[in-house]
């Protein structure tokens, strides 16, 4: 009977350590221990933002919340202080000092606003299109945070434009939670622009143009004519018809084909016929591109012709007499190849 109370009594004591045991890793594991961060919505820190394992106090609020898409650092005896009030008692901070608090936000681009300025001034005031209005603001234009149940996007509800000056007054609707909205004014210049190709480098008259040459800008419309070159593929390959500074936007009247024949230079003068080729050595008067007609000294007969450059360094003459071409005679130039 003993022998049986003995056993009785030590399974008892086995099971209350037990008990205890797992009742202490309980509390170890449910004790409200700090957070190195939290990410909170709305203008309230509350608790359990803050505190793991809160329990029924985690909704209490303590701290007012950052502004929005910003972080703010609480430290940590200010977090034991707040919750001891509560009935938190035997926090544990982790070894963190503080904690960082970061508040939610939707971020609405800046870039978005102008757009939305830009096509309301086109559609409304015939700027041209939005994409081509340059709209520059009195005061640097950020991007704005908004809560992250804010729907929808900005729009204008009110803008005076005048057109003598290019000042514009606008407000915007902004959207700033799940169902409110804000108003925001905003004032500034706006241009109707173009695209232009400008050059990046000085050119000589003749030199080529490559893409490295070239850059896209935009530039007041009012300030441009009307051969302006707006894309780089009318200007790329083609030549400078006279010296060019860079930064200058590019005309069509500046661009000329590349010159095949150079002023003073040595050609080749052709004249044809049918079954016929005549060729003579000439000095080129003026340069041109293929297809220019230039002048030409024969340097046979020492008169001046007119040619058409076929290729480089070579001058079709367009006559009737051979003997322009060339200071023989056709027949002469035909007895002559026969007796060859």
């Amino acid at each position: 009977m003993i022998r049986i109370l003995t056993l009785a009594f030590a399974a008892l004591i086995t099971f209350a350590v037990s008990a205890l045991a797992q009742t202490a890793a309980a509390l170890v594991q449910n004790r409200p221990v700090l957070k190195a961060e939290a990410i909170v919505t709305g203008d309230i820190v509350r608790i359990g933002d803050l505190v793991e394992n809160a329990g029924i106090v985690a909704n209490i609020p303590i701290f007012r919340a950052p502004d929005l898409g910003t972080t703010g650092m609480v430290r940590a005896d200010a977090v034991i202080e707040a919750v001891r009030v509560h009935a938190l008692v035997g926090l544990d901070t982790g070894g963190f000092n503080e904690v960082a608090v970061t508040r939610a936000s939707r971020s609405i681009p800046a870039k978005d606003i102008e757009d939305c300025v830009a096509e309301a001034l086109s559609r409304q005031f015939a700027l041209g299109a939005a994409k081509d209005i340059g709209v520059n603001f009195e005061r640097e234009l950020r991007a704005i945070q908004v809560e992250p149940s804010a729907k929808g996007e900005p729009r204008v509800i009110r803008i005076n434009y005048d057109a003598r000056s290019g000042r514009f007054d606008a407000t915007l609707e902004i959207p700033t939670g799940a169902s409110n909205r804000g108003n925001l004014r905003l004032s500034g210049r706006a241009t109707a622009t173009v695209e232009v190709v400008t050059l990046l480098v000085p050119l000589e008259r003749g030199a080529l143009i490559k893409s490295a040459d070239v850059a896209i800008e935009r530039r007041p419309r009012a300030e441009i004519g009307r051969d302006i070159v707006s894309g780089s593929e009318q200007a790329i390959g083609l030549a400078a018809r006279t010296a060019l500074q860079a930064g200058r936007p590019l005309r069509v009247s500046d661009l000329m084909k590349q010159e095949l024949v150079q002023r003073n230079e040595t050609v080749t003068l052709i004249f044809e016929v049918p079954g016929i080729v005549l060729t003579v050595r000439g000095k080129a008067i003026e340069g041109g591109a293929e297809g220019d007609v230039i002048s030409v000294l024969n340097e046979q007969s020492k008169r001046t012709v007119q040619g058409v450059v076929v290729g480089a360094g070579r001058v079709a003459i367009s006559t009737s007499a051979p003997r322009l071409a060339a200071n023989i005679a056709p027949t002469q130039s035909v007895a002559n190849a026969n007796t060859r």
